[in-house]
């Protein structure tokens, strides 16, 4: 089971917000909207399961602000990359990007919590927020990395890939599957050892 220090006691309260929707980022990531609990995520958190009825309402509720949280998160590192000069390292942008979105596996679930809310779309409530989320990162893609829809379709459809991966555990096979270690080595390249150490910290704090 995941696990965080207690909240102190004088916190501001938009930093409890923020470690409770840390802590629901991890439980919703590990085991989806419909199997994760808000005792869980209190747990994970180190408060009551009160506490977090409190701050967020339902259990729905609680999940869609991690889900605005996890794409503002992705939407500030490509602005990050977009609004940066060019390092001048024979880079692509595409590349940058790229390496932005692995990095958001740095904040454990958040990848895989959108992967949740995408495959949500018949929900009457998480679908359009999905959708509408999915379609925000495409126009920033579009308009703002000036991509076009060709290259947006080839970089979310990578992006897809990580996040299935991520979700496979995929990891968990590299010393014993060379394809699986194909795999892996040309979708992370450079990424990979510190994508390797973050799957095996994510494993030990779900025991």
């Amino acid at each position: 089971m995941t696990s965080s220090p207690s909240p102190a006691t004088r916190m501001r309260g938009e930093d409890r917000r923020e470690l409770l929707l840390q802590a629901a980022t991890q439980v919703f990531g590990d085991y989806g909207y419909v199997g994760a609990t808000t005792a869980q995520i209190a747990r994970a958190a180190g408060v009551s399961q009160p506490y977090v009825v409190q701050t967020f309402g339902t259990k729905e509720q609680l999940f869609l602000a991690v889900i605005d949280r996890a794409l503002q998160s992705l939407l500030d590192a490509f602005a990050s990359v977009v609004d940066s000069p060019d390092p001048g390292d024979g880079s692509t942008l595409a590349a940058r990007l790229g390496a932005a979105y692995v990095d958001q596996l740095d904040d454990r679930g958040l990848l895989l919590s959108l992967m949740h809310a995408f495959v949500l779309g018949k929900d009457p409530v998480i679908g359009p927020i999905g959708r509408a989320g999915f379609l925000k990162v495409y126009r920033y893609l579009r308009d703002a990395a000036g991509f076009t829809p060709e290259e947006v379709r080839s970089f979310l459809a990578e992006g897809m890939l990580i996040n299935t991966m991520i979700g496979l555990r995929m990891t968990d096979d590299f010393d014993s599957d060379a394809d699986a270690r194909q795999l892996l080595v040309c979708s992370f390249e450079g990424k990979l050892d510190h994508v390797r150490a973050l799957a095996s910290e994510g494993a030990s704090a779900v025991r």
